[in-house]
Order: structure tokens, then C-alpha cells, then sequence
């Protein structure tokens, strides 16, 4: 290995399982449980939701685990894809990741976080959400090693107080008017009902990020072994955190104040210790978001970096800073970001990232299944166990949960397909095959 690619590599097994739990838990946990009570009003169908959620995420993590271990570079969805299908794919796959992979989801994270501060004190949600973007930033843009320090210990606060507020709310008296957490009459009939799938988009959204690890391979020490047990074991982790987070929600909360809010942790917190205490918890789970845009500061503009190597109108890209940095690919990313936030529509650009992320992450997952059939010789350090039945569970979920999609809100997703199509004819036009390659 090059002397400067070995220096590099300065992300160990612990950096990297927290990588992908400050992916996983963001603005999504705290924020979409009561656009999904609006839509499917059942204490057991919403927590099947997020157990559903978390073995589609484990399906997929094991999928990307064997890609990342037989194809060992950075830049997920877009080295993969690139490699697997075609290159052209895989630049549209690469522009998709930086844009709503990566820098919606900082701007809705960043949104959550503005959200919640101003629950506490009367500041413009706005302002705060591009000032703690821009913040992070600068911390990532010039420095490796403070990133990572400040990555490793927002990330370990993080679930501490989030467990500290699970074990709180289930010990505090239950909220009148809650939900009722066992199957009713009606759990049935809302499971299988076109609303539970568009509930189910936004639990996927909730999960994402369990493929964080799979953006930072070229950084990532003995990365054949260290990545495949860092997506399972986040992966793992988190889903057992949502399931308690939501349950607290659940059991906290009165339905008629959980239907359609954005702001459910500061409802449940305000449950459990009162005005003062909500205001503390709040202000506290909002720092937590900053844990979320810090992971993904560092593992998108990886992408950016990886097209940069291969395509000559971006190598600018590619380019680091005597600290290591990709410090004009960490600018690039965080500058779509702010362009997002000051759209200020939180549930529009949330249900755009959650059908494109979906969409292309079924894509590489069925990718696995390609590759096996047609590199039946390549090496593969970690296999996805019970094959072919993971990635067939995550291609079936997410397949049904697209097309539902699609027949509730045809608009949006022909609108998204059609900005897809066109970024395609766009890259096919400046990039070319070869140069994409």
C-alpha cells in the first residue's frame, strides 16, 4: 500500500460503527413518527413499521457488506453501480448520493435541529440550521483528525442520552389519550393498506445511513474486515434504539397531538419532566442532530472524491489538503446543503430523498445478486449469509414499498424520475462513456 494511502487510513472498527449509528439516527427518528401516526393511527402497526425498517436495513447492510469487502473502494452506491452495471449509472447513482443521499438529508437534519432550538429559545430555526451546517464544515474541511475526534464523542453523548430518555419515558405514567400499543381491530387492515407502504418510505429514510461505512473505504483500516462488521453491528445497534425511541414516543404522547407533528421528541419529552425539563431534553436532542450532519460531512464528500479520481472535468474534486482533507468536495457538498435549507419544506424534500435513496439502494442490493452470477469467481472475504434470501427480502420490501408509492403520488415520483432522466442525458452529454469510466 502507498505510504500517503496507508496514512489515510485513520478510521478504526469503533470510528466506523459510529459512523454509521450517527448516520442512522437523525432528523428522521425524531421527526417522522407523526406524519406516519397521521397516516396509519395504530400503536402496533407503527412499531411493525420500524421493525420492518430495521430487517430491510439489515438485509441491506449484509448486501453492501459483501460488496464493500469484493469491491474495495470509496464512494458506495457510485463505485458499486459503476462497476456492477454501467459507468454512466453509476455517475447518476454518484450526483444522487452527494445530492439528496447526502446533502438533504444534512439539510433536513440541520431543519430538525433549527426546529428544536427554537422550541427552547426564539431563534430563527433557519439561521440556526445554516450556522451549525456551516460550523461543521469548517471542522471537516481542513482537519481529519478533529473531524474524526469531535465524530467519535458527539456520537457517544448521543447514545447515552438517547438511551438515558428511553429508560425516562418508560418509567414515567403513560400520556391520557395515547395510542394503544397492542393489535386492534384495525392493525390488519392498516398493515396492508397503500399508506402503511408511504409510512414505511419514511421509516426506510429513518434507517438510512446503514451504508455509511461502505462511502469511506479507501480510509477505513483492514477495510475487507473492518467495513462488512461495522455496517451489520450500527446497523444492529440502531434498530434496537428506534424500537425504544418509538415506543417512548408512543407511550408519551397523546394521538391527538402526535398526528402530523414534526417536533415528537420535544411532545414526549415535555410528557415526561415537565415544562423546564422538555425545554433541557429538547435543546439536548437538537445538539444530538449536530452528531448526524458531522458523519455525514465526513462520509459524503468521499463520493465527490471518488468521481473526482475518475472523471477529468472534476479531478478539483479530488484534491486534499496537507491534512488529509478533501476540503473543495466537503465545500461543494455542504454549499447544497445550505441551498436546501433555504427551500425551508421539510416534508417535500424529505419525501424526494426517501423515494431516490430507496430507488438506488434496491439497485445495488440487486446487485449482489448480478455479481454472484456473473463474477462467480471473485473473491469475496464476506459473503451475505442465508444468500440469496437477504438481498431478496430487502429487493421484495423496498420494490412493493416504491410502487405504492408511486400509485399514492404519481406527481412526485414522475417528477423525481424525470429529474433523474435528465441529470442522466446531462452526465451522458458532458461525461461521455469513457470518461466516465
Amino acid at each position: 500500500m502507498p505510504e500517503a494511502q496507508a496514512a489515510r487510513r485513520f478510521i478504526d472498527y469503533r470510528t466506523a460503527v459510529l459512523m454509521v449509528i450517527a448516520n442512522m439516527i437523525g432528523t428522521g427518528v425524531f421527526t417522522t413518527l407523526g406524519l406516519q401516526a397521521e397516516a396509519v393511527p395504530d400503536g402496533a402497526a407503527l412499531l411493525l413499521l420500524w421493525i420492518l425498517g430495521g430487517l430491510v436495513a439489515l438485509c441491506g447492510a449484509l448486501s453492501y457488506a459483501e460488496l464493500a469487502a469484493a469491491l474495495p473502494r470509496s464512494g458506495g452506491e457510485y463505485h458499486f453501480l459503476s462497476r456492477i452495471y454501467h459507468p454512466v449509472l453509476g455517475q447518476l447513482a454518484g450526483w444522487v448520493s452527494v445530492t439528496v443521499g447526502f446533502s438533504a438529508p444534512i439539510a433536513l437534519a440541520a431543519m430538525g435541529l433549527g426546529y428544536y432550538v427554537s422550541a427552547v429559545v426564539r431563534w430563527d430555526p433557519t439561521l440556526v440550521a445554516l450556522g451549525t451546517v456551516l460550523g461543521l464544515t469548517a471542522l471537516h474541511a481542513f482537519d481529519l483528525g478533529l473531524g474524526r475526534g469531535f465524530q467519535i464523542w458527539a456520537t457517544l453523548v448521543k447514545v447515552a442520552l438517547i438511551g438515558l430518555f428511553c429508560v425516562l419515558g418508560l418509567v414515567a405514567e403513560p400520556a391520557t389519550g395515547r395510542l394503544p400499543l397492542g393489535p386492534t381491530a384495525r392493525t390488519l387492515d392498516l398493515v396492508l393498506s397503500a399508506p402503511f407502504a408511504l409510512a414505511l418510505i419514511y421509516v426506510s429514510y429513518a434507517y438510512s445511513g446503514w451504508n455509511a461505512a461502505a462511502y469511506v473505504v479507501d480510509e477505513v483500516r483492514e477495510p475487507q474486515r473492518t467495513v462488512p462488521r461495522a455496517l451489520i453491528h450500527g446497523t444492529l445497534l440502531v434498530t434496537g434504539l428506534y424500537l425504544l425511541l418509538n415506543l417512548t414516543f408512543l407511550r408519551t404522547t397523546a394521538e391527538s397531538a402526535l398526528a402530523g407533528t414534526v417536533e415528537v421528541g420535544a411532545l414526549s419529552a415535555r410528557h415526561i419532566l415537565g415544562p423546564q425539563g422538555a425545554a433541557l431534553l429538547s435543546l439536548a436532542l437538537s445538539l444530538l442532530l449536530a452528531s448526524t450532519i458531522s458523519a455525514m460531512v465526513l462520509a459524503g464528500p468521499r463520493v465527490l472524491q471518488a468521481m473526482g479520481e475518475d472523471i477529468p472535468s472534476l479531478r478539483p474534486l479530488a484534491a486534499r489538503n496537507r491534512r488529509g482533507a478533501p476540503t473543495r468536495a466537503v465545500l461543494v457538498q455542504q454549499g447544497l446543503a445550505v441551498a436546501l435549507i433555504l427551500t425551508d419544506s421539510f416534508e417535500a424534500v424529505l419525501t424526494f430523498a426517501g423515494f431516490t435513496l430507496s430507488l438506488f439502494a434496491l439497485l445495488t442490493v440487486a446487485g449482489v445478486l448480478k455479481l454472484r452470477r456473473g463474477a462467480p469467481r471473485l473473491d469475496r472475504p464476506f459473503r451475505v449469509p442465508l444468500y440469496p434470501l437477504p438481498p431478496l427480502i430487502f429487493i421484495t420490501i423496498s420494490g412493493v414499498s416504491l410502487v405504492m408509492v408511486a400509485w399514492e403520488r404519481p406527481g412526485a415520483v414522475a417528477a423525481a424520475l424525470s429529474l433523474l432522466v435528465a441529470l442522466g442525458v446531462l452526465l451522458w452529454r458532458l461525461c461521455g462513456i469513457r470518461s466516465c469510466a
